[in-house]
């Protein structure tokens, strides 16, 4: 099929603005049904997921300082997980939404670049899972640690897990921002890579910046990571842009 004839499809059916209004409410509440309903799961499944959110933490004990802490530090870890289980239907749903009221063209650039924001801030998830969180809890546990015991407040844990998680995750949107940059034409992808000396010392800053230790490993993972990120987005720039001009 043709591009015209797949964008004379999609636009063959209008609709009045209450059929867009009631549309965009179904779905939307079918999303938030959605969550609920694998929040509820989650909390079912509370103890398996603690059990993953704990164990980065190697060797620690935790403790809950005050009458409900643990309650209702479960109640938020039971939100976060939901959200990001069921953000590939709110996602999904919105393309539904959108797509019918856009060109081939629009679809073309939006669809992909919805798709990879996902994947990339799943892949940052990851990341701080496997290599940033533990890096710094092995420095904060190996600092002190024939002073004082790692007796931790739950509570102010998961605020760390999730602070680094969800920064990490946004971090890694880095080669969206170009994307969007580049398609806007605010630059071009000759310009990415000319300035690469400024993103080596900014990705330093920024890693030296998000994370909370002063250990030098977990610093250069993050940078690396940066880096990756954005050379990654260049190469995505140059196959949008159809070469570096």
């Amino acid at each position: 099929m043709s591009s015209e004839s797949y964008e004379n499809l999609s636009n063959d059916v209008e609709m009045s603005f209450s059929e867009h209004v009631e549309e965009f409410r179904q779905r939307l509440f079918f999303s938030l049904l959605m969550f609920l309903i694998i929040s509820l799961g989650c909390f079912y499944f509370l103890n398996s997921v603690v059990e993953i959110v704990k164990t980065p933490a190697v060797g620690v004990k935790f403790f809950q300082f005050a009458p409900g802490e643990y309650f209702f530090t479960s109640i938020k870890l039971v939100f976060y997980c939901g959200l990001i289980l069921s953000s590939p239907i709110f996602i999904y749903q919105i393309l539904l939404f959108l797509v019918p009221g856009m060109t081939y063209q629009e679809q073309k650039v939006l669809i992909p670049i919805l798709l990879i924001s996902y994947v990339l801030f799943g892949l940052g998830l990851i990341f701080s899972y496997k290599v940033l969180i533990p890096s710094a809890l092995k420095f904060f546990l190996q600092y002190g640690a024939n002073v004082v015991d790692p007796l931790w407040s739950f509570e102010q844990y998961f605020e760390f897990f999730s602070f680094l998680a969800f920064t990490c995750g946004l971090g890694f949107q880095i080669p969206i921002v170009q994307l969007i940059l580049c398609l806007t034409n605010v630059v071009t992808p000759k310009k990415l890579v000319s300035s690469w000396r400024y993103v080596v010392l900014g990705s330093t800053v920024l890693a030296a910046v998000l994370t909370p230790t002063v250990d030098p490993l977990t610093q250069l993972f993050l940078s690396i990571a940066f880096l990756g990120l954005y050379f990654t987005g260049y190469l995505l720039s140059v196959l949008l842009k159809g070469g570096v001009n």
